[in-house]
């Protein structure tokens, strides 16, 4: 009897294994749900990009004709017919978003960098209320803002101009945010009294100390705001007249609206678009790189 009941075991157990290795883990199953969502996530994102390359590649005959991702035989011309547009007013669009986007953002890295460490480092009274109400405005929609931004630069007569572009995205509620978060982590305040007990002043002991500890989060800071900037489109829409001031973005809503007339320049608003995403993909792969050698020497330094 004992030697059946003996038998009868091993059989079981050999049937469960084979029932394991037959199927996967329940554990290895559920962690592909991530995994898929995030593929899921990425074609979504990454879907209408695709689109934007392919149909640049279209002539007008072929962009309403052909299979949708089908590419095309008509880039060059397309680039042709961009560069002439109205001689080259694009790339004046594009220059002017360079100009926004890589002083405002620069500019307003520097706002974050100041005014996080201030907040992060020294003790006052109000600052508690100060970053709650630089919290409220992270929550502000910029179109609550876009009319009484306006009006101050009416009075102060910078409507039309560079600057009324520029003075609104110096200050980034989020970037200030991010910037006493990160000092608060990076900047030990052991190091900041060090410096202090050896005579150090505060404004070397910011630039020296402080600020290269900071730097993996300012870089952060100013890789969101540039793209903002780039991307912002009612702030320009609403402060500029002169289409010789205009970002890549008004520039091409308006290039749409005479394209709903003109169906020929459908193509070059599409071609348009496509190089106006090649900066900012440039522009992330190489603070990407200089993003990780910071936080790598940090890690050492550590």
């Amino acid at each position: 009897m004992s030697s059946v009941a003996v038998q009868k075991a091993p059989s079981a157990a050999g049937a469960t294994d084979a029932e394991r290795g037959s199927r996967p883990p329940l554990r290895r199953r559920i962690a592909l749900v991530p995994t898929i969502t995030l593929l899921l996530g990425a074609l979504y994102c990454l879907l209408p990009v695709a689109w934007v390359v392919i149909a640049s590649t279209k002539s007008g005959s072929e962009l309403f004709s052909t299979f949708t991702f089908l590419p095309g035989t008509g880039f060059t011309q397309n680039l042709s017919d961009l560069n002439a547009y109205r001689d080259g007013i694009y790339w004046q669009w594009m220059a002017n978003s360079a100009l926004y986007a890589g002083l405002g953002a620069l500019l307003s890295t520097c706002v974050s960098a100041f005014s996080g460490y201030a907040l992060a480092t020294y003790r006052f009274r109000g600052r508690e209320t100060m970053f709650n109400v630089l919290l409220a405005g992270v929550l502000m929609p910029p179109i609550i803002l876009a009319i009484p931004q306006y009006l101050l630069m009416a009075q102060a007569d910078l409507t039309d101009s560079y600057w009324s572009v520029l003075l609104p995205q110096i200050l980034s509620p989020y970037g200030v945010y991010l910037a006493r978060i990160y000092a608060a982590a990076a900047v030990p305040s052991d190091v900041v009294e060090a410096g202090r007990m050896d005579g150090a002043s505060e404004w070397r002991i910011f630039t020296r100390i402080a600020l290269p500890m900071m730097i993996p989060g300012m870089v952060t800071v100013f890789l969101f705001q540039f793209v903002a900037v780039w991307n912002n489109f009612l702030l320009p829409y609403i402060m500029l007249s002169d289409d010789e001031r205009f970002p890549i973005t008004l520039g091409l809503f308006t290039l749409l609206e005479q394209g709903a007339n003109t169906p020929a320049l459908y193509t070059l608003v599409i071609t348009g678009a496509f190089l106006a995403v090649i900066p900012l993909v440039a522009l992330f792969l190489v603070i990407q790189r200089f993003w990780s050698l910071d936080l790598l020497s940090g890690a050492v330094k550590s």
